[in-house]
């Protein structure tokens, strides 16, 4: 059974049934999903499409989605498409009932920096703090699909990935459904995190071979929702809670 499927059967049995969607934003770097329960609840995954204006629309629903349930939207991850599979992960992030004490608060790069010492470390998605781990690990590999100076191409993963002591995996890696192979490529003795908005705080992925899991909760919805609607980046985004949940 592959993570997506994993994940799709625990919502099945955890979540609100036919719980009704509030409001649905696909801004321009982050979407978010609105369930209309109480207290109100929101999530947000990355915006992730291929489409130009010239390819159709890349979304037939759009102006309709408020017609679907929040477990329908959610089965949408299982789409090759990643606009789709994007909306399907917000709508599943904001159906999952986190168990916060069961997290800690702990940011991702705090926690990888410290694990990285004098370790050899692959990130795969460039993030914030990549200089910092350069600076305390043996060796840090930087796995992007866009390289910037100094990373390698994400197809290099296969070299990698299997050298690591420490791996960082970019919570996309569920929307793309390229999770179950990165994971395959880690050795059992690696210390494996998931961090991103996009990742989601469910114990599926830890019993999946990931250790730690670096999410977020939205705790001021309105807000969120706003600055999603207008752009936003994750730092510009309001009203969210980080939190790790480990194994």
């Amino acid at each position: 059974m592959t993570a997506v499927e994993a994940l799709l059967a625990q919502l099945h049995t955890a979540a609100p049934p036919n719980a009704p969607l509030r409001q649905v934003v696909v801004g321009v770097f982050w979407t978010a999903v609105a369930l209309d329960l109480d207290p109100a609840r929101c999530g947000l995954a990355s915006t992730l499409q291929r489409h130009t204006h010239h390819d159709g629309p890349p979304l037939p629903e759009a102006g309709h989605l408020l017609e679907h349930s929040g477990q329908e939207m959610a089965g949408w991850l299982r789409s090759p498409d990643i606009l789709r599979a994007g909306i399907g992960m917000v709508a599943y992030n904001t159906l999952l009932d986190v168990d916060e004490a069961a997290c800690v608060k702990v940011n991702a790069e705090e926690l990888i920096v410290q694990r990285a010492v004098r370790c050899r470390v692959a990130i795969v998605g460039h993030f914030p703090f990549v200089d910092q781990v350069r600076q305390v690990a043996k060796d840090c590999w930087v796995l992007e699909q866009h390289p910037r100076p100094g990373d390698r191409g994400a197809e290099r993963a296969v070299e990698f990935l299997p050298q690591a002591d420490v791996v960082a995996l970019i919570g996309t890696s569920l929307i793309n459904h390229a999770f179950d192979d990165l994971i395959g490529l880690c050795p059992p003795q690696a210390f494996v995190v998931l961090l991103g908005a996009s990742a989601l705080l469910s114990p599926v992925l830890l019993e999946c071979g990931v250790d730690a899991i670096s999410g977020t909760r939205v705790v001021d919805v309105p807000a969120a929702l706003h600055a999603v609607a207008e752009g936003a980046t994750f730092r510009q985004i309001p009203g969210k809670r980080l939190l790790t949940m480990m194994r």
